[in-house]
């Protein structure tokens, strides 16, 4: 008869998975609370102590770190000296190990007791996991729940081969891995303000795209914390790599106003349109009049519902990708005609982010790792006017919108908001000067009055060249950081032109 040992924190199905064991001739070995479990719901079993002749002891921290617990599980069946030893020791073989581990991420949510953190690390679980993942020439090791059908199915039906066993190891490792990553980051977290010797950054896969950035290079999404397992929904088409990067960007942009009607639409990571209006419809009327040219083949993030009435307007351009918070069936049928666009939603009423605490940037060689930067919640409205002039309400509220959008655009970069819409971008300059005049004159081209608009600069203004060109073009109030030795020579041209300048002391570039 074969040997399971079965000892799991999340006991979902394992009385199931138990009984389909048991009627292929498997005996269970089990611990604690699984074991109770189990024989509650009528599946026989043994308890852990009759195995290792030794009883659970100090409140449960040792219970199967044990030779007869391990020397089943690690000794080889291919070679004799092995199998005589085992006989000789009075160890019996283990033959399958479903383990999964202490609830250690849980735990950290629910409390900061630290005595508690600690007795929820496991020990055994992952010297049985590692025992038999070391071993899976002879052994099956099962640490996801998703794995029980699969598993039974292999041992009915012949599936049971070396190339699953391997692949259910590599499971293993990956699950044994990720939880000795997590405690570690939680201890440095903790204790050494997040930066520790190591970092670890734990993902979990979503799915492959079809390919990197371009077609010679592999790609695939990485989840933390289930974040697009709950908040991403396909409806058309295939999420490419750079559609993922590309939609990222809107959404952060998009969503950065509540509840707001925001609508964005980003080329290459980078808003090309952005407009907080009535209605979404109104709204994306307003952000594609900013460059419809930048914004053909681009992505469009909708802080809402998009309806029929919406995706009418929407379809006569090429949009690649459109993700909103949902998106209606009529909807869905409007962009059924364009084979082309790509359809996400996130299933809630407005778009989701998942407030990462935490950026990271790969570099060669390794990687650079940060605190996340997002724009303060009081961060424009606490902003310290520096100018004679203050700014009306609505130049407040145009100031708020381009300095949050600004802030989520690639440096050096310049955004200039009118009437709660952007009209003008520059970004990714090597000088802000350059982004300024870009802008302007990308608004030229498109035909758009940048008379009376706000400006906002993600850093400080070095010269007072770029004040110059901004009251040329009609600018009226601007905010940005401050913080230059030439400070007073831009408060000084903001007062020559009559403008209202803002300080918020804060910088948010984006490299």
């Amino acid at each position: 008869m074969k040997r399971a040992l079965v000892s799991v924190s999340d006991k979902s199905n394992i009385v199931e998975f138990c009984e389909s064991l048991v009627i292929n001739g498997y005996e269970i070995i089990s611990t604690g609370g699984t074991y109770k479990k189990l024989v509650e719901n009528g599946v026989k079993a043994i308890e852990i102590d009759e195995v290792t002749e030794f009883p659970e002891c100090f409140e449960g921290r040792v219970k199967t770190l044990n030779p007869f617990i391990h020397g089943g599980i690690l000794h080889r069946r291919d070679k004799q000296s092995h199998l005589d030893q085992a006989k000789e020791l009075g160890v019996e073989a283990i033959d399958l190990v479903c383990v999964n581990l202490y609830p250690f991420k849980e735990t950290i949510e629910k409390t900061d007791d630290f005595d508690d953190i600690i007795e929820n690390i496991d020990i055994g679980g992952p010297a049985m996991v590692r025992s038999a993942a070391k071993n899976f020439n002879d052994v099956l090791i099962v640490t996801n729940t998703q794995d029980y059908a699969p598993v039974i199915d292999a041992i009915e039906n012949g599936k049971n081969s070396l190339e699953f066993r391997r692949s259910l190891m590599i499971k293993a490792y990956e699950h044994t891995a990720a939880y000795d990553g997590m405690i570690a980051n939680y201890m440095n977290e903790r204790f050494n303000e997040g930066f520790g010797e190591k970092q670890f950054v734990i993902g979990s896969k979503v799915m492959a795209t079809r390919y990197g950035e371009n077609p010679h290079q592999k790609g695939a999404l990485y989840e933390f914390d289930k974040h697009f397992t709950n908040n991403f929904k396909t409806l058309k088409g295939e999420a490419s790599f750079n559609n993922l990067n590309d939609l990222s960007g809107a959404v952060k942009i998009a969503s950065a106003f509540g509840g707001e009607n925001a609508v964005c639409i980003s080329k290459h990571g980078n808003p090309c349109g952005f407009a907080i209006k009535e209605t979404l419809l109104e709204s994306y009327i307003e952000a594609l009049k900013c460059d419809p040219v930048s914004a053909f083949g681009g992505v469009v993030a909708v802080n809402g519902t998009v309806d029929k009435e919406l995706a009418l307007k929407m379809n006569e351009i090429f949009l690649e990708v459109v993700i909103a918070g949902r998106i209606t069936l009529e909807a869905q049928e409007v962009f059924s005609k364009k084979k082309r666009i790509k359809l996400f939603e996130q299933g809630s009423d407005k778009l989701v982010l998942a407030n990462d605490t935490k950026d990271f940037k790969h570099i060669d060689g390794g990687f650079v790792y940060q605190d996340a930067d997002k724009v303060g919640e009081t961060e424009v409205k606490n902003a310290k006017l520096v100018s004679k002039n203050k700014a009306t309400e609505q130049e407040l509220k145009d100031m708020e919108i381009a300095y949050k959008v600004a802030s989520l655009t690639k440096s050096n970069c310049v955004v200039y908001v009118k009437n709660s819409a952007m009209v003008a971008v520059g970004m990714g300059m090597t000088s802000r000067v350059d982004a300024s005049q870009c802008a302007l004159k990308k608004a030229k081209d498109m035909g758009l009055d940048v008379t009376g608009a706000a400006l906002a600069s993600e850093a400080f203004f070095p010269f007072r060249d770029s004040i110059d060109a901004a009251a040329a073009a009609g600018v009226k109030s601007v905010i940005e950081p401050g913080g230059s030795i030439r400070d007073e020579e831009i408060i000084e041209a903001a007062n020559e032109f009559g403008m209202s300048l803002y300080f918020s002391e804060v910088r948010h570039f984006l490299h």
